[in-house]
């Protein structure tokens, strides 16, 4: 709450080794080239980009690696990944897509759902990190409880977790469990899939808007980059505008509290 808006809105990454803009952006929401601009200008360089859904911004993120690598961070990975040899080729594949020499986040994708940490996926990223192919390795994952676990005792680097007004459980079940190895966090689903936007019944105090969403995630100091995915240029510029409020006072932090409880039901 002491923090200007710049300190507010940028991080060292840790284990990434880059210091990035807090307001990360996922690529595959709808975002056009004049959007993907509109957040270069912005100064945002964290983004999470996959083959899906990024026709327009592919060719512009592969011209600015080439232009100044070190200043973007690349979080990508599998969509599905069971075997080592599917982490592998993925990886290939992202690498040659991008004209980049190296990702600097390599992520098992829906830990548990639509990927397996197994000896043979750990150990193929954990080669992929030798190779120096990708910097940092690590998962998305919805269940908090082997988060948790993981990131107190594994070679993670990363973790891509839910964490929103309406689902704060991330404070009990991982965020006491970082201390010990310090590994890089993103959230997604800063609005609870726009739930957290629409007023429930029975609620007759304010809403939260999506800068609110974005505020709340990145007030937690265990929280390095929250997700945003825009489809547009408009609602781009809506979410950085929001954020530069910085921190979330008290009063903001229980009301908003209160109202994810209500939309949570």
């Amino acid at each position: 709450m002491e923090t200007s808006s710049g300190e507010f809105l940028s991080r060292q990454l840790r284990q990434v080794g880059k210091r990035v803009h807090r307001l990360g952006l996922a690529c595959n929401y709808g975002i056009d080239a004049r959007g993907f601009r509109a957040a270069l200008d912005a100064g945002m360089n964290y983004f999470f980009w996959t083959p899906f859904r990024t026709g327009q911004v592919t060719p512009l993120l592969k011209a600015e690696l080439a232009r100044e690598r070190e200043r973007y961070v690349v979080a990508t990975g599998p969509m599905t990944g069971y075997f080592g040899g599917s982490v592998r080729s993925a990886a290939e594949k992202h690498l040659r897509m991008l004209g980049t020499d190296y990702l600097d986040v390599f992520q098992l994708c829906w830990l548990g759902v639509g990927s397996a940490l197994t000896g043979g996926t750990l150990g193929e990223l954990e080669a992929l990190k030798r190779e120096g192919k990708v910097r940092s390795i690590g998962v998305s994952i919805h269940n908090r409880v082997r988060a948790g676990k993981l990131a107190e005792d594994s070679p993670l680097d990363l973790f891509m977790i839910r964490y929103n007004a309406a689902h704060p459980g991330a404070e009990r079940d991982i965020f006491p469990h970082l201390a010990k190895r310090r590994p890089d966090v993103v959230s997604y689903t800063a609005t609870s899939w726009r739930k957290l936007l629409k007023r429930p019944k029975g609620w007759d105090g304010p809403v939260m808007t999506p800068g609110d969403c974005y505020r709340f995630c990145l007030s937690s100091p265990h929280v390095d980059v929250a997700l945003t995915g825009p489809a547009s240029k408009e609602q781009l510029l809506e979410n950085l505008e929001g954020v530069t409020k910085g921190a979330l006072s008290a009063e903001e932090d229980a009301w908003m509290r209160r109202f994810g409880e209500a939309v949570h039901g």
